[in-house]
């Protein structure tokens, strides 16, 4: 028996929600702890899988972890057992999680090995590796690719600063690199980097342990090395993922909901974005963000000379691919029409068949495009059983169970789990009907 969510939809929703700490982030600031030995304090970590798979993964070799209070963890690698990196548990343990790709930068840079089996993560397409990869071989690393275990060794006697022009902006490559050249000897100069909040946030901590990096929130990094980092304590930004599905489940459901602590300025686009779709988002107290969508429709504007609006993900500050499903399903109860465009990733929208069987007018258009001709609540979606297939997937398809009529049931939620802390008791505070069953 395998755990499912159960959902009668078609339940207006109330009330504050508190969002978790940022998943993106806190994978790149838990592989940063293995670069001293002093402590390192992380608080607001998500309690999600990917999270405690990639903690798991530091005990493995070594590194200390104690638990402070709910989030808040304190993290010490001064006996690290590199040894452990060839064994049977963190080699499975590895390739369960994207994550893992990123111990390899600070692993190189303190202990000038590294060890990197073929990553897991989300089914969405080809994800290369060839950016870590590449940007670490600048600095100096080598890499052996093993048949047996099919994974690669990493190695290098010294790294040593030097121009980096990365082919792609990717965050998890940029934030590799950053972490291995900041105990790097000399100058290290990283051009068309991701400047993502997370990435920002990542290099503001590693400053604080005493690197020093400059040009943090452009695509331009410049990073003077130096030879040991010292310990620090880091709070991690709330998760711009989880909010923006915050905002598409009020709109679905016609709710008014207030998110707590959004930290509206490292939102970027997020909110622009979904107004685009007609829905009211206001940035009320301190930092607070409320959605009021209660009995509202929304209509999609259109751009100044009247064509389609195109909603299409790009590096930031552009909009994030993570919440192009979570627009997608919006868009089935929007009055007009949309045309998503998901540019990175080839299998992210192949979960539309499920909101199509459900009801929705929606044309694939090929991998990457799909037109979303929306019901403006005239025609509810109808209640089915899913499969989530992916974190953000999984996501989008539970915001289309809630604003169904009936009960629906998604199966394989371990993936919206990796991604979501404890959504189905946010959910039920909400007054959404939701539960875990055993099927």
């Amino acid at each position: 028996m395998k755990e499912a969510f159960k959902i009668t939809g078609g339940k207006s929703l109330n009330g504050e929600v508190t969002p978790q700490g940022a998943k993106n982030e806190a994978l790149q600031i838990l592989c940063a702890v293995l670069l001293t030995p002093e402590e390192v304090i992380i608080k607001n970590i998500p309690d999600i899988i990917d999270i405690r798979k990639l903690i798991s993964l530091l005990q493995i070799i070594g590194v200390k972890v104690t638990q402070l209070s709910q989030g808040a963890y304190s993290f010490q690698a001064d006996t690290v057992a590199i040894e452990k990196l060839y064994s049977s548990d963190y080699s499975k343990a590895a390739s369960s999680i994207r994550g893992s790709i990123m111990l390899v930068g600070p692993l190189l840079a303190r202990f000038k090995k590294g060890f990197i089996p073929r990553p897991g993560g989300d089914k969405i397409g080809r994800r290369r590796l060839d950016t870590h990869f590449d940007g670490l071989k600048s600095l100096g690393a080598s890499f052996e690719y093993d048949n047996q275990s099919k994974a690669y060794n990493a190695s290098c006697e010294t790294l040593k600063g030097t121009k980096i022009y990365l082919d792609e902006a990717s965050v998890t490559g940029t934030a590799n690199i950053l972490m291995a050249s900041v105990l790097a000897e000399g100058e290290t100069v990283i051009y068309n980097a991701a400047c993502e909040p997370y990435l920002q946030q990542l290099s503001k901590m590693l400053n604080s342990m005493g690197a020093k990096i400059t040009g943090i929130g452009s695509n331009l990094l410049t990073i003077q090395g130096v030879k040991s980092l010292k310990g620090t304590t880091h709070h991690i930004l709330p998760d711009m993922i989880e909010i923006g599905s915050w905002i598409g489940i009020a709109a679905m459901t016609r709710s008014k909901i207030t998110i707590k602590n959004a930290s509206w300025e490292n939102l970027g686009i997020i909110p622009t974005i979904f107004k685009r779709l007609g829905i009211s988002i206001e940035k009320t107290g301190d930092d607070d963000l409320l959605v009021d969508m209660e009995g509202k429709n929304y209509e999609v504007q259109s751009f100044i000379d009247g064509s389609i609006l195109t909603i299409s993900d790009a590096p930031w500050p552009g909009f994030t691919p993570d919440l192009i499903s979570i627009v997608l399903v919006v868009a089935t109860q929007a009055k007009g029409s949309v045309l998503v465009h998901q540019k990175m990733f080839e299998s992210r929208l192949f979960f539309v068949d499920k909101l199509i069987d459900m009801g929705a007018k929606i044309i694939l258009c090929d991998p990457h495009r799909a037109t979303v001709i929306g019901h403006n609540f005239e025609d509810t979606l109808r209640a089915t059983n899913m499969v989530s297939p992916d974190i953000r997937a999984g996501l989008a398809l539970l915001i289309a169970a809630l604003s169904a009529k009936g009960t629906s049931y998604i199966h394989n939620i371990s993936q919206i789990d990796r991604g979501y802390e404890s959504i189905d008791k946010k959910l039920q505070q909400l007054g959404a009907d939701i539960e875990r069953v055993n099927i």
